[in-house]
């Protein structure tokens, strides 16, 4: 029998350490092939570019003009007139609003992670140089590769990818409670801007009529028929009307600020806009307040949300169980032992030995118990927030009824006083007092009129009844795609 040289031996090693190099290079090469690997980017935010891009924000925005006439079906090109009413205005928040802007971007993560859910765990090639100091003869060296292959149990990835899914889900549920939390806001903004500009606008000619009937009480106190108490009393009464006067012009601006935060527009974007509440919807019936208390219990947004949540919770809480039986590792190798191929297959797994995942159990058990809570936190506030609307419709439909009936008495005052004025039997006093008297009756009367017609959108906040557009802001149809972008062409 011929023994290899050690020239031969020396050959071996070389073309074996060049084939377990080529074999390497090649798989790196492969996957490199298969796979455009991601760049990083740097994005650092300017906020100079933000806060000027925040300030040129305007009504007459392109961007703005096109999403209007996709999701309203109407033409809102630039130039054509707009009446600004509260559904426009709303479309106007959702496009402008930075809270829908972070509500979509979570969604987007949150689907993001699907695919991180869903992928399988990458097998670990390991390289073991090996150098044998007494080789005996033959080749010294001792090259080992080995792979380790995580068995990932079908159930886990599936669970895991429901989970996400479901994540997804409620994350894009939280979209549209975003978009129910702004519509809101921006009602609420609209309210007081509203009642502040009626307020200063019905205080001037009460400020008026209390100085008219102070000027007639010092005439009647320099005549000596009229006392300092009244002529104090109608000082100090018209003090406190010009204070309210005041008090509503300075509640304007703030009023108007509100009015453009929520529509992520600056103030000076809103200065040739009326204040506007039209487009209120109409009180239910009670068989229609019934089904629409139903439905919202089990499908408003915020439900959604927390339903979602909670089978979550169920869902980690099954995963966790099912890691209780300890997964699986198969590492096949090979090494080239002096001469010889020798071929290897480990397996491992991990001992139970003094862990059942009873830790994690209890932790996904006690999420489960947080999410079955939180649901019922949710449907409990749901519940407090329709009752609350219809308590104050209730309210304000029978205070109304009294404030009408006193407002005829007014009016039936005002006329018998001008009729003795025109006798000569009374005075400008009697007069204007009268008129005061009507014009504070018809403020309490519009104020009460105006929360009548507010109980609607408030209940329709509360119901949050669907808004077939709405889906538009976070389509499911498109959940496998990019979200949707407001700015996207």
């Amino acid at each position: 029998m011929c023994l290899p040289t050690p020239a031969t031996l020396v050959a071996r090693s070389w073309c074996f350490g060049a084939g377990v190099f080529m074999l390497v290079v090649t798989l790196g090469l492969t996957g490199c092939a298969h796979h455009d690997y991601a760049r990083y980017e740097p994005r650092p935010p300017d906020p100079a570019k933000t806060a000027a891009a925040l300030e040129s924000r305007t009504l007459d925005d392109p961007g703005l003009r096109k999403f209007l006439t996709e999701n309203l079906r109407k033409d809102f090109s630039v130039g054509q007139p707009v009446g600004w009413d509260f559904e426009t205005l709303c479309w106007v928040a959702f496009y402008f609003n930075p809270t829908l802007d972070v509500a979509r971007a979570q969604w987007e993560s949150a689907r993001a992670a699907q695919t991180t859910a869903a992928a399988r765990p990458n097998p670990s090639l390991t390289l073991t140089p090996g150098f044998s100091a007494n080789p005996g003869g033959a080749s010294p060296w001792l090259p080992a590769v080995g792979l380790d292959l995580a068995l990932d149990p079908a159930t886990q990835r599936d669970r895991r990818a429901e989970i996400a899914r479901l994540n997804a889900e409620a994350a894009r549920q939280a979209v549209f409670a975003a978009a129910w939390q702004v519509r809101g806001d921006l009602r609420r903004a609209l309210q007081d801007f509203w009642l502040a500009s009626r307020r200063a606008a019905q205080l001037r000619p009460q400020v008026e009529s209390h100085r008219q009937i102070l000027a007639l009480l010092e005439q009647r106190r320099t005549a000596g028929a009229a006392t300092a108490a009244d002529v104090s009393t109608a000082r100090l009464a018209l003090i406190r009307t010009e204070t309210a006067a005041l008090d509503a012009g300075r509640q304007l601006a703030p009023a108007s600020q509100r009015v453009a935060q929520v529509l992520g527009v600056s103030a000076a974007a809103l200065a040739t806009l009326p204040p506007s509440m039209s487009g209120t919807p109409d009180w239910p019936s009670s068989a229609a307040l019934a089904a629409s208390r139903r439905q919202a219990l089990q499908s408003r947004a915020d439900v959604l949300v927390a339903l979602a949540r909670y089978v979550v919770a169920e869902s980690a809480f099954a995963l966790e169980i099912e890691r209780q039986h300890p997964g699986l590792h198969v590492g096949p190798g090979y090494q080239w032992d002096q001469g010889q191929s020798k071929w290897t297959v480990a397996f491992t797994f991990e001992l139970p030995l003094f862990s059942h995942n009873e830790g994690p159990l209890a932790e996904a058990e006690a999420h489960r118990h947080e999410a079955a809570a939180q649901l019922a936190v949710v449907q409990a506030q749901v519940l407090a927030e329709i009752d609350s609307a219809v308590a104050a419709h209730t309210a304000v439909t029978g205070q109304i009824s009294g404030l009408e009936s006193v407002q005829d008495e007014l009016k039936k005052q005002l006329a018998l006083v001008e009729a003795r004025l025109r006798a000569g039997v009374t005075d400008q006093l009697d007069l204007q007092n009268a008129r005061l008297e009507l014009a504070l009756g018809e403020q309490a009367l519009e104020e009460a009129g105006f929360q009548t017609r507010l109980a609607p959108g408030q209940l329709e906040d509360a119901l949050q009844i669907p808004i077939a557009s709405l889906e538009a802001l976070a389509p499911a149809s498109r959940a496998s795609a990019s979200p949707v972008s407001k700015k996207s062409p």
